[in-house]
């Protein structure tokens, strides 16, 4: 049993935009999101800068019901709620059986951790009764199905930084066969934290330079590492004829996914790229389609030495000759690295990519690097017709997800 599965909402929260409309404008004018972090006193570290998101939570949520949950769940439920609408399913006319809810997060409740351990330090007694549930990654999930009563397949993916990849390809498989109707999938993260940014400082995976105009920089040969970014990229996928019976405005379809493990290091990425080149055949042949099809690849992107080099290579040689012509960017150069949401806002990038017909830029580029020497949409928006658009992620333990949306033909 084979279906079609099609996009119908999206929602985002990010560095540069708290919402998709918010998030296109983003894209389209090149914005950097990084600046000074303000969510700790970070005078002591390594790293002063992150893109956090410009967003107070008070303005959507009671404050009790902030003091039971953790950033990072406010943040997936404030964008599955975009979604949602815009996708208009909190109907009671849907059957709610069969809604799914397939959230991921690569930390998950790091923020909620730290603030127990410090009163754990003073008195057992002191550690909320809402910690355990506030912290623990799969209670995004949990929560946006409880808000809406939706009541299908509901779990949490933790794949490290290919998290959402893995979360959306996961709700493609599970409709395809039938397990649900529609799914709420995606990624959210909130790691600004003390202990995330000192632990990611010290391997030496962060960016050391200060400057918001120059630390983060995908594929130029200045890289030096990652910036932190914190936020959620939801979307609804809905199998065809299910949003075709209710009037849905289709968005576009997802049609492809591969997910393989390089087995090959805790952090670094296979040198040979053989992971995701093969999560990019096995995506392509997922989508039944060829090489020359794709238009756009939303990169994996980081600004790290290693990942940037090597996802070239392995873009060649999944490509040929194809390679030479494909637009390649990294919006991470904007937004920072999202962690487990960046495969989230990274999909929504795609098929606003997509529909728009623009090929978001990777900024801060300046100096070419002779090893990663494709065309990486530098420093602006680019308009361009695409029918097919792909998005990368790779994660610390070998993991690798890779999905492809294309436009909407019926």
């Amino acid at each position: 049993m084979s279906r079609r599965v099609v996009v119908t909402g999206t929602g985002v929260l990010s560095p540069i935009g708290n919402s998709t409309q918010e998030f296109y404008n983003g894209l389209k004018h090149g914005s950097n999101g990084i600046s000074s972090i303000t969510l700790f006193d970070s005078s002591n570290f390594s790293v002063h800068i992150a893109g956090e998101l410009k967003i107070t939570l008070e303005d959507y949520f009671e404050k009790r019901d902030l003091n039971r949950m953790d950033r990072f769940t406010a943040m997936a439920l404030i964008a599955s709620t975009e979604a949602v609408d815009q996708a208009g399913i909190d109907d009671d006319q849907i059957d709610k059986n069969r809604i799914g809810v397939i959230i991921g997060s690569g930390i998950g409740g790091l923020n909620t951790f730290e603030e127990q351990h410090s009163r754990l330090l003073n008195s057992p007694r002191r550690v909320s009764p809402f910690f355990i549930p506030s912290m623990i990654s799969d209670i995004a999930s949990g929560q946006v199905s409880i808000k809406y009563g939706f009541k299908g397949p509901n779990y949490c993916v933790v794949s490290a930084c290919a998290t959402a990849s893995h979360a959306i390809g996961d709700s493609l498989r599970m409709i395809k066969y039938g397990d649900a109707d529609v799914i709420i999938t995606g990624g959210s993260d909130a790691s600004i934290t003390p202990m995330a940014v000192a632990g990611f400082a010290n391997m030496k995976a962060l960016s050391k330079n200060g400057d918001i105009e120059t630390a983060n920089r995908p594929f130029d040969v200045e890289r030096d590492g990652f910036v932190m970014g914190e936020g959620a990229g939801i979307i609804v996928l809905e199998e065809l004829e299910h949003a075709r019976k209710r009037g849905a405005e289709i968005l576009g379809e997802l049609v492809g996914y591969g997910a393989t493990a390089d087995a090959h290091h805790l952090t670094m990425p296979a040198p040979d790229g053989d992971g995701a080149i093969r999560a990019m055949k096995r995506a392509m042949e997922d989508a039944i389609c060829q090489p020359e099809d794709i238009d756009y690849i939303n990169a994996h992107g980081t600004s790290t030495p290693f990942n940037d080099r090597i996802e070239t290579k392995a873009i060649k040689s999944a490509f040929g000759n194809h390679a030479k012509t494909l637009s390649i960017s990294s919006t991470k150069s904007m937004t920072g690295h999202l962690l487990g949401a960046a495969g989230g806002i990274e999909a929504v990038a795609s098929i606003l990519s997509i529909r728009n017909n623009f090929l978001p830029p990777t900024i801060h580029y300046k100096t070419p690097d002779p090893e990663c020497d494709l065309n990486y949409v530098p420093n602006s928006a680019v308009e361009k017709d695409i029918q097919y658009a792909m998005s990368n992620t790779f994660g610390f333990g070998g993991h690798n997800a890779v999905v492809i949306f294309k436009s909407f033909e019926n």
